[in-house]
């Protein structure tokens, strides 16, 4: 019998595309394949899954630029990507959400609860003008959570620039928000970020797909 997840005040949502060749991971190309590539990205969308069925939240919601496949569990609500650059989806998966919500993308499968915990253990990091920012190594974010989700605090951030974490989080402290950070990550974009991230998180599936793949370079 599956143990029901844990239930607390967070919503928590996970933005993603379908792990499919060609659409993900294309940096890590070469020395992967697109397939290999796409198997990667399906193992790390997996773990990060799995990893919030263990976290306290009100709804788990996955907001995905394609289909589902094997890799989704139970426990999820499903809606779709809006078109646009990568604030505009972000922004509208804010809106799909009511109260305090916490958001992560697909390229941190060395995610733990424990890592969340300050923002999603109850009883809760969420006065009502918090807001939970983690940062990424190579200068954007991971993780991005609002006690109450305002979408345009996101819209118009140039993303996927060395200078995207600074500038939503000055957009955060600029609108008044109470900014915690979480702790630094790193992204799974190149071949050296993963098997950086397989080393520190060696039991999970990514771990196993990356090894198994044979591809590892030194870090």
């Amino acid at each position: 019998m599956t143990a029901r997840p844990p239930e607390g005040p967070t919503t928590l949502v996970v933005i993603a595309k379908e792990p499919a060749p060609g659409r993900v991971k294309t940096r890590l190309t070469p020395p992967c394949t697109p397939a290999q590539a796409a198997r990667l990205a399906e193992a790390a969308l997996a773990d990060t899954l799995h990893t919030l069925l263990r976290v306290p939240a009100r709804r788990r919601l996955l907001v995905l630029a394609g289909r589902t496949g094997r890799w989704l569990p139970p426990g999820f609500d499903v809606v779709p990507q809006c078109d646009g650059g990568l604030d505009e989806r972000i922004a509208a998966a804010f809106a799909h959400c009511a109260g305090p919500t916490l958001l992560v993308g697909m390229d941190t499968p060395q995610l733990t609860p424990a890592l969340l915990a300050p923002a999603t253990a109850p009883p809760g990091g969420w006065p009502r003008r918090r807001a939970w920012f983690g940062p990424a190594a190579d200068g954007g974010f991971w993780a991005l959570g609002m006690a109450e989700p305002r979408p345009a605090l996101v819209r118009g951030v140039p993303m996927s620039t060395p200078l995207t974490g600074r500038a939503q989080h000055r957009r955060l402290t600029e609108a008044g928000l109470d900014v915690r950070e979480l702790p630094v990550l790193r992204d799974v974009d190149t071949a050296a970020d993963a098997e950086r991230i397989a080393h520190e998180a060696p039991g999970g599936r990514f771990a196993a797909a990356w090894h198994a793949l044979g591809t590892g370079v030194a870090s």
